[in-house]
C-alpha cells in the first residue's frame, strides 16, 4: 500500500503549530517560571534518567506511577467486568445493584480523598506484607492503598457501564439458539455472551484506563506520597521548576497515548468483524 506524504504530515501539523506558538510566547514572556523554553523541557525529556530536584529520574517516577495505575486499574477491571456481565444478563441482579451503584457514580474520585485517608491512612503493600526494611520495603511502601482506591474508583464505572451495555446488546437470538442446541449456562457465558460483548468491554477498558491515568495525579497528591510523576509535578511547582512540571505533563500524555494505542490496535485487530 502506497503511503502518501500528506497522510504522514497532517498528524504532525498540530504539534508543530503548538511548538511554534510555544516558541513565540516563551520569547515574548521571557520568564522561565511562567513559561520555560522548549529547549529546557526537551533537555529533561532527552535525559530521562537524570536526577531531578533530588526526587530521582523522570523514568523512575513514571515507572512508579505506572505500577500504581496498573494495580488499581487491574483491580477495577477484575471487579467491574464480572459484575457487569452478571448485571447485564440477569435483570434481577441489575435491578438490585443499579440504583445503589448509581448513587456513587457522580462522585468525583477526588471527593473520596478525605474518607479514603480516614480508612487507609498511609497504609501500603509493605504494611500488608509485613516487610519493614530493605529495598523491598521501599518499593512496596510506594504502593499506598489510598492511591489504589482513587485509581480504582476512576476506572471502575466506565468498565462496568460498557460491560453492562455490551452484554445487554447481545442479540437474544444467539443466546436462544445456543440453548436450543443444548448449551449450558456456562457455555453460553463463555462462547456466546463474552465474545459478542467483548468489543464494548474493550472500549470501556480503554476509557477506564484513560480516567485511571488522569486520577493518578490526584492520587499522588495524597499524604505519604514521596514519588511518582504526579508528586514530582506538584513538588516541582512548589520550587517554581516549571520546566519539570511541563516535562512531567508531557510524560503523562505520552504514556497515556501509548496505552491507548495498544487498546486501539487490539480493538482493530481482534474485533474488526464488528464493523
Amino acid at each position: 500500500m502506497k503511503i502518501r506524504p500528506l497522510s504522514l504530515a497532517v498528524p504532525l501539523m498540530a504539534p508543530a503549530l503548538l511548538c511554534l506558538i510555544w516558541l513565540v510566547l516563551a520569547d515574548r514572556i521571557d520568564n522561565q517560571v511562567i513559561l520555560p523554553s522548549i529547549s529546557q523541557v526537551a533537555d529533561i525529556l532527552i535525559h530521562p534518567f537524570r536526577d531531578l530536584i533530588g526526587m530521582g529520574s523522570l523514568t523512575a517516577n513514571v515507572l512508579v506511577s505506572l505500577v500504581r495505575v496498573v494495580l488499581g486499574y487491574t483491580t477495577a477491571a477484575l471487579v467491574a467486568i464480572p459484575l457487569g456481565v452478571v448485571m447485564g444478563y440477569y435483570a434481577p441482579v441489575y435491578g438490585f445493584f443499579n440504583g445503589f451503584l448509581n448513587l456513587f457514580r457522580p462522585i468525583p474520585p477526588l471527593a473520596w480523598v478525605p474518607l479514603v485517608m480516614a480508612w487507609f491512612g498511609i497504609a501500603s503493600l509493605a504494611t500488608l506484607s509485613g516487610v519493614e526494611v530493605g529495598q523491598a520495603y521501599i518499593y512496596l511502601d510506594n504502593i499506598k492503598f489510598a492511591m489504589l482506591f482513587i485509581i480504582f474508583v476512576g476506572a471502575f464505572y466506565p468498565i462496568l457501564t460498557s460491560t453492562i451495555q455490551g452484554v445487554r446488546g447481545v442479540n437474544p437470538t444467539l443466546i436462544d439458539s445456543a440453548r436450543v442446541l443444548g448449551a449450558s449456562e456456562g457455555q453460553i457465558f463463555r462462547k456466546v455472551l463474552l465474545p459478542a460483548a467483548m468489543p464494548s468491554i474493550i472500549t470501556g477498558m480503554r476509557i477506564g484506563l484513560g480516567i485511571a491515568w488522569m486520577c493518578l495525579v490526584s492520587a499522588e497528591m495524597l499524604p505519604g506520597s514521596l514519588s511518582g510523576i504526579g508528586y514530582m509535578i506538584t513538588h516541582a511547582f512548589t520550587l517554581a521548576s516549571t520546566d519539570i512540571v511541563i516535562a512531567g505533563m508531557v510524560s503523562i500524555g505520552v504514556v497515556g497515548a501509548c496505552m491507548d494505542t495498544i487498546f486501539r490496535r487490539v480493538e482493530h485487530k481482534k474485533f474488526s468483524w464488528r464493523r
